[in-house]
């Protein structure tokens, strides 16, 4: 018996071992050494010469606290967070209601043609939507044109860039929260919406009694979900408007980005694990407005 369970054992981390070089090679050993190097003042130039690496403790942090560039970030970046995704969840929530009561025929279409921008690159997508917004030759304007109405510069304009931005993010990302929504739905059992009915409550009172509650779990990770990765977003200003106008749309990982580029390695270590910071902070408060009471 226990050679037998040996073996299998010895079977199984042969099979995980591939995986776990491989992680440990190109996520845990990046991630040691970026906590190492967000406590020195290591650049590009330092790359000759390692020695001249100095550690210089908090001072990387320290640097961040006076930088105005990157408090403009942070504040640009919760400000996407707090439109995009109350926007993505309720859109995505409308639609999957639809599609799993109001919507019968071409159901499968509806679905496919909402999805398929979460599967699309988001680098094509940035690129399409580019175009879209442009101020002389984007759809957009041109179709405001034909009713007698100047569109903005949607894209130029410290107004309506991030606006901008914040539409793009829910079209893309509004079809992921309907799918999961959807699956929610269809998991409800009809017997719960048929003693609402007995009990004479009306479909608004149904929704909030008994669908509402029932979507807590989905809601809550699709809220973590979406507030991890739109605290991330980085595509959006990197391809459409390179974190103009004036830093309107600098986003904290296009910050990082820009800040690794000029060679401040050490510097944007440290910016990096205060983003890591914000997304565990605001992870653990939904969690705990969310729980189950």
């Amino acid at each position: 018996m226990t050679s037998a369970r040996t073996r299998r054992a010895v079977a199984g981390w042969v099979f995980a071992l591939p995986f776990v070089l491989l992680y440990a090679a190109f996520e845990l050993v990046p991630l040691l050494v970026s906590v190492v190097m967000s406590f020195t003042d290591m650049r590009s130039t330092d790359l000759r010469d390692p020695l001249s690496i100095d550690a210089v403790g908090l001072g990387n942090f320290a640097r961040i606290l006076g930088d105005d560039k990157f408090w403009q970030a942070t504040f640009n970046t919760l400000f996407f967070v707090a439109f995009s995704v109350p926007f993505t969840l309720a859109i995505g929530l409308a639609l999957g209601i639809a599609l799993n009561s109001g919507v019968n025929r071409l159901k499968t279409f509806f679905r496919v043609s909402f999805y398929l921008p979460v599967v699309s690159s988001g680098v094509a997508v940035a690129v399409i939507w580019r175009y879209l917004l442009s101020t002389d030759t984007g759809l957009i304007n041109s179709a405001l044109r034909l009713v007698g109405i100047d569109g903005p510069a949607w894209l130029n304009d410290t107004r309506t860039a991030l606006p901008a931005l914040i539409l793009m993010a829910v079209w893309r990302h509004a079809g992921f929260a309907m799918v999961i929504f959807l699956a929610a739905l269809q998991g409800i059992p009809r017997e719960l919406y048929e003693a609402a009915e007995i009990d004479g409550a009306g479909r608004w009172q149904a929704f909030r009694g008994v669908t509402l509650p029932m979507l807590r779990p989905a809601t809550l990770f699709m809220v973590v979900i979406s507030v991890i990765g739109n605290l991330q977003f980085f595509e959006e200003p990197f391809i459409m408007t390179q974190g103009g106008p004036l830093n309107t749309t600098n986003s904290i990982s296009y910050q990082i980005y820009t800040t690794f580029g000029f060679g401040q390695y050490g510097y944007a270590a440290a910016m990096s694990w205060v983003l890591f910071a914000i997304i565990a902070a605001l992870t653990m408060i939904q969690f705990r407005l969310m729980r189950e009471r």
